[in-house]
């Protein structure tokens, strides 16, 4: 079972005041601390489970930049066998279309029978890299898996609908599967691992070396045009409504009626 499993770098925004540089269209990543994407974390335990029990190896794919290789290298020590960072300037990263095709170019010409990759990124949370490197690829995909069964040849993904519901497909392998988070419980990579994945190839490319053409992935090849960002003003807050219990309801009544929604 050979496995191509994509990760992304990051930034943690939970605890660092969000801030955009001067021209306004990029967030200020002087603030933050930068990981791995967290559906993607899901997507590495399940891909190094899967080697476990049916054998073969997992690649590691990335773009980013040379300080995401301690997420790469910590993804190889909890039992990844190899990687691949591309840099590039040219890649109109912030269109998930482009990034698919890029990924696509590090994958087309090698034999494999998966690609897992995390369901949706923190940063644009667009969901849609999986499933567009799925078509780019030609091969069938399942998108939110939370388990996976292989058997002759075929892979049986459970997807995660709307309202709790679970959607069971059958796929002829080779696949792309995008997974969600919980469907494993992702392992704290071992000091041995981590010892072991400084010896293990991490290989660094461009888009020369993979035999993308630049004027196909950069920002003129994009149709998102990404002009401004901006951070939303908070235009009202919560009232807190004290008193007992009659109190309140009165003064809540008044406030709706005030309001016009009732």
């Amino acid at each position: 079972m050979k496995i191509f499993t994509c990760i992304k770098y990051v930034p943690d925004t939970s605890e660092a005041e969000v801030k955009l540089n001067p021209e306004g269209t990029a967030v200020d990543s002087s603030r933050f601390s930068f990981d791995i994407n967290d559906a993607d974390n899901y997507a590495v335990e399940e891909s190094v489970l899967i080697k476990e029990k049916q054998g073969g190896s997992v690649t590691v794919v990335s773009i980013g930049p040379k300080q995401s290789e301690v997420m790469i290298r910590m993804a190889m020590a909890k039992g990844c066998d190899n990687a691949i960072r591309i840099e590039d300037e040219r890649i109109a990263a912030h269109d998930p279309l482009m990034v698919a095709r890029v990924i696509a170019g590090a994958i087309k010409g090698q034999d494999f029978d998966l690609v897992l990759t995390g369901c949706m990124a923190n940063d644009y949370g667009q969901a849609v890299t999986g499933v567009a490197l799925a078509e780019i690829l030609g091969v069938p995909h399942a998108a939110y898996v939370k388990k996976v069964e292989i058997e002759d040849g075929k892979v049986k993904a459970h997807r995660e609908l709307e309202g709790g519901l679970m959607e069971v497909v059958e796929l002829t392998i080779p696949a792309v599967l995008t997974i969600q988070t919980g469907i494993n419980e992702p392992r704290y990579a071992p000091i041995r691992g981590i010892r072991e994945a400084q010896k293990k190839e991490l290989k660094v490319v461009n888009l020369d070396d993979l035999g993308v053409a630049a004027g196909d992935v950069d920002a003129d090849a994009s149709q998102i045009i990404l002009e401004k960002l901006y951070i939303p003003e908070v235009e009202s807050k919560a009232e807190i409504i004290e008193g007992d219990p009659d109190e309140k309801a009165e003064k809540l009544a008044s406030i709706l009626v005030k309001g016009g929604l009732v």
